[in-house]
């Protein structure tokens, strides 16, 4: 194992690469890794490293996130076939009739979306910042495309506003139910419940605390309790484990992953150096549409 970290390392000093990992995929990339986070961390990196290759390990919209962002570097992602079905749900004349409803209409894209949604959206959120940009928003419809789970969620958590749902959602969080929730605290009644805004509100109103994935380490982490039960993906767990060794994280079922994140391997990582491919770049039409909500996120969500 060693030696093909080593030769990843060598290959992205060669390549001038920066490796970005998203919390969900294998623990061995997030360790090799030169950035592991959530979504909008990442987008800052891909922005702020000076590097020319960025190699995402992640889902492909994040790689086209990256594109989007920096038209004068190349990137390259491990595994093109690494899909992600909810940034797939979403329909372009739905929100065109959205728009024609409401005069005073903002559409608000989960960073989880492939470019030509971006090209629809107002503003890009992440599970990080959705709640703090819609709070910002001049207007009062909030059309939030396109998991409707973290729609609910943000309707929930600025009941001012006017949020109309998507009909997405992530199969990994939408999955878990009520009866999970109860049947994890009953085989460990001393953790703390902790849920992603990806998830059902059944389980979000029984959750002792809601947050991404960043969100939820950093509470885990900071905590003074020693024992939690995490309604995510359970690629996080790598990371708790490696900043909390000390305590005790349980998670849903195998079933309960994310099969596209971890097709990410440190073998494809390696050839995807090797080959400088493939590569993800958006048409240059597509991009500079995309590219205003995606840097109003970064700008709103660093307000």
């Amino acid at each position: 194992m060693s030696q093909i970290v080593d030769e990843i390392k060598q290959l992205a000093k060669e390549k001038d690469a920066v490796i970005l990992a998203h919390y969900y995929v294998n623990g061995d990339v997030q360790d090799v890794a030169d950035y592991v986070g959530d979504s909008f961390y990442l987008a800052q990196m891909a922005r702020e490293d000076p590097r020319k290759t960025i190699v995402f390990c992640g889902v492909t919209f994040m790689g086209e996130s990256a594109s989007i962002l920096n038209p004068d570097k190349t990137v390259i992602v491990p595994d093109a076939s690494a899909l992600c079905p909810m940034a797939m749900m979403v329909n372009k004349e739905k929100v065109a009739e959205m728009r024609e409803k409401y005069d005073d209409l903002a559409v608000v894209s989960y960073i989880n979306s492939y470019a030509e949604t971006k090209t629809l959206a107002d503003v890009c959120v992440t599970s990080s910042n959705a709640v703090k940009i819609v709070k910002q928003l001049p207007q009062k419809n909030i059309y939030c495309i396109p998991d409707g789970n973290l729609s609910r969620y943000i309707a929930k958590q600025v009941p001012e506003k006017n949020v109309i749902p998507g009909f997405g959602y992530c199969h990994v969080h939408d999955d878990m139910r009520y009866e999970d929730v109860e049947d994890m605290r009953e085989a460990h009644p001393n953790a703390e419940v902790l849920a992603h805004p990806e998830c059902r509100m059944e389980v979000l109103d029984e959750a002792d605390f809601i947050g991404s994935t960043k969100a939820i380490i950093n509470h885990a982490v900071n905590s003074d309790r020693d024992e939690f039960i995490v309604f995510t993906e359970s690629g996080v767990g790598h990371e708790l484990q490696k900043l909390a060794p000390e305590k005790k994280f349980y998670f849903m079922g195998e079933g309960y992953q994310c099969k596209n994140m971890k097709k990410i391997t440190l073998e494809s990582l390696r050839d995807c150096l090797k080959a400088g491919g493939p590569v993800l770049k958006v048409e240059e039409d597509v991009r500079l549409k995309a590219v205003p909500s995606l840097e109003r996120m970064l700008e709103l969500g660093s307000n």
